[in-house]
């Protein structure tokens, strides 16, 4: 099992180096979503008695945003790696295909859930966020975020080049997000 904690761990700082981007942007970009629609559509929209629009919005862009960062992490992590020719040194290492594959799993479900879980917290500035079942979300998060990372990790074995994966992800798993 060192194999796969070694791994799992190049995962966990390969994105973690470069949190800002992997993180923090995309929480900017989900708060920027909260901000520009629950200005403009405040008054407009009545979802359900009792419940404000934008109390509506953030489980929404929250869950939006943990399934993209669950898919991108996976992608770009094995097309990164066959882009630079070390995936090589990954492929000999005494790994079974299981570990390989909870390591890249773990890994995305870990960037998407923590991204999600940002988002919350920072829209939470804004309102107050109300949870009546946290072990649901929690489920339901993590199995989202497996299955986009299960997507993300074919979609980076399918590729060749960085722009199949965009393709991938602009026309597959963002409206699908959405």
């Amino acid at each position: 099992m060192t194999g796969f904690y070694t791994l799992l761990y190049k995962e966990l700082l390969r994105f973690w180096r470069v949190v800002f981007q992997t993180v923090a942007a995309p929480i900017l970009t989900a708060l920027l979503y909260l901000l520009i629609f629950s200005h403009i559509l405040l008054d407009r929209v009545t979802v359900y008695s009792g419940v404000g629009y934008t109390e509506f919005l953030i489980p929404g862009l929250a869950m939006m945003s943990l399934l993209q960062n669950a898919f991108a992490n996976g992608s770009s992590s094995i097309i990164q790696s066959k882009v630079t020719g070390n995936i090589v040194f990954l492929l000999l290492a005494p790994l079974s295909h299981f570990q390989f594959f909870l390591a890249y799993l773990l890994a995305s479900v870990i960037r998407g859930m923590s991204v999600g879980l940002g988002v919350v917290l920072a829209s939470s500035i804004f309102l107050v966020v109300s949870v009546s079942n946290p072990v649901w979300i929690l489920i339901f998060a993590f199995f989202g975020a497996g299955i986009l990372a299960c997507l993300g990790l074919i979609a980076g074995i399918w590729a060749e080049k960085f722009d199949q994966v965009a393709v991938f992800q602009n026309f597959i798993i963002m409206p699908m997000t959405f």
